[in-house]
């Protein structure tokens, strides 16, 4: 099978390499052979072909029995090259790049607001200049590669699958790995694997909420919510406070800290020498450029700096009112989780090999009260026919009523993204729960605009 990666200079590809090089070795079961990296950076591209060329060495030295050929891996900066007779297509673009990230944060920060790439204003701004593009991959897909599988990990994730599906209906599927984070973090505080529960979680993405695990019908979520040590115990607790999560009687996605605790966020943010996105540019500059200056040690220089990334993550959100900063578990610093997902919706696809699993899928009927071509993220059953959501608990009004109002300015950064709308452009970021008024809604198109006109100047 033939698997193309989107944004195949990227940071993470690694990541998705690693899981396709323990794919078990069944000759008898369809495994990826081929995988494409397609990117707009040829630098980068370099770099990362020796990145997974030296995984691929490690990973054959340390395994033990008969060799396995990895998968060959090539690279391209033409896209229609890398998408023709794709099997599946891994979409993790970033457009505009770190500079891109960056003015998402700091010029919603400039104004007072929330800033953070996907939740908020940036979400809102990322997505103006990412749908247009994500629209023209699905729109070659479908001529190149209609029968391929899109797997989107591309932000804001459940704004682009929608976008996608618009053209290549439900074989655009979009992952995410907070979701399934939150469910292992929740299970094993109730001394449970995961895989022995059923999970009751859903929303969109971003925003979501565990609201059940259940054991041969019975829900231990409740268990866990009333026992104050156990709660207190995991990332969730550490964040949103044993309390809070007490009063809402389920289990929020962590991006949630950012509606629930606004001010503190931004405080927080604020006060930080370097947003995250200027945090990544300096060290992804040094990344690159050292394994460009030498091919010595590419992975491991690689696995370093991912640590380093994983420990930082939304590190914003663990300040304490003492002023220092929790560190992150053992567990979530190894990272991983989306690759794992991604591999296991792959082998469900293609090899028929069931699988349960959080996605962001067309709702038709799975969220009451969303519409049912809205995108939401919640437990699918995934088959060699595709993802299929199972039954969750239907939201709380607040939490309801909070995944209307995002979904809407979703679906007006659609309707501007396409129709080229500055008005529309205004009205989404003038919507959005996180952003307080209309006049600073105009501000910040504005100051994207003088920003990254390239992108925004399409506005009319």
């Amino acid at each position: 099978m033939k698997l193309v990666i989107l944004g195949g200079g990227g940071f993470r590809v690694p990541l998705v390499h690693g899981a396709l090089l323990r794919d078990p070795a069944d000759q008898s079961r369809a495994r990826v052979t081929e995988v494409v990296l397609h990117d707009t950076d040829t630098a980068r591209l370099e770099v990362m072909e020796r990145v997974l060329a030296a995984q691929a060495a490690a990973h054959g030295a340390a395994r033990s029995g008969a060799p396995v050929p990895p998968p060959t891996v090539t690279a391209t900066t033409d896209l229609d090259t890398a998408l023709d007779g794709a099997d599946f297509v891994f979409s993790a673009m970033r457009v505009g790049g770190l500079e891109g990230r960056t003015a998402d944060e700091r010029i919603a920060l400039d104004l007072g607001l929330l800033g953070q790439e996907t939740t908020g204003p940036g979400g809102v701004g990322y997505g103006l200049r990412t749908v247009p593009v994500a629209l023209d991959v699905a729109e070659r897909i479908r001529r190149l590669a209609p029968e391929a599988w899109v797997i989107n990990f591309t932000n804001p994730a459940g704004m682009i699958t929608q976008a996608m599906q618009t053209v290549l209906g439900e074989r655009v599927v979009g992952i995410c790995d907070s979701p399934l984070g939150l469910a292992k973090r929740a299970a094993g505080a109730l001394g449970h694997d995961l895989d022995e529960l059923e999970i009751d979680y859903s929303g969109l993405n971003h925003l979501g909420w565990l609201t059940g695990l259940r054991l041969d019908g019975r829900d231990l979520l409740p268990d866990l919510i009333a026992d104050g040590s156990a709660l207190g115990s995991i990332e969730e607790g550490h964040l949103f406070g044993t309390e809070w999560l007490q009063t809402l009687g389920s289990l929020p996605n962590e991006y949630l800290y950012y509606y629930y605790f606004t001010r503190d966020a931004i405080a927080q943010i604020t006060s930080a020498p370097q947003t995250r996105g200027e945090y990544l540019v300096d060290q992804q500059a040094d990344f690159y450029s050292a394994v460009t200056a030498s091919r010595d040690d590419a992975w491991q220089r690689w696995d370093a700096v991912r640590r380093e990334r994983n420990a930082t993550y939304m590190q914003e959100t663990r300040e304490g009112d003492d002023g220092e900063t929790q560190e992150r578990a053992e567990a979530d610093v190894e990272g991983g989780g989306y690759e794992g997902v991604a591999l296991a919706l792959m082998a469900a696809i293609a090899r028929d090999e069931p699988a349960r699993l959080i996605l962001n899928v067309r709702n038709g009927t799975a969220v009451p009260g969303l519409p049912a071509d809205a995108v939401v993220e919640v437990p699918c059953r995934v088959d060699a026919s595709g993802p299929v959501p199972l039954k969750v608990t239907a939201l709380a009004g607040h939490q309801l009523g909070l995944a209307q109002q995002v979904k809407v300015v979703d679906e007006v950064v659609i309707r501007a993204a396409t129709e080229r709308s500055r008005a529309l452009a205004v009205e989404a970021f003038a919507l959005h729960p996180l952003v307080d008024s209309v006049t600073v809604a105009r501000r910040l198109l504005d100051a994207y605009g003088r920003r990254l006109p390239d992108f925004y100047s399409r506005l009319r």
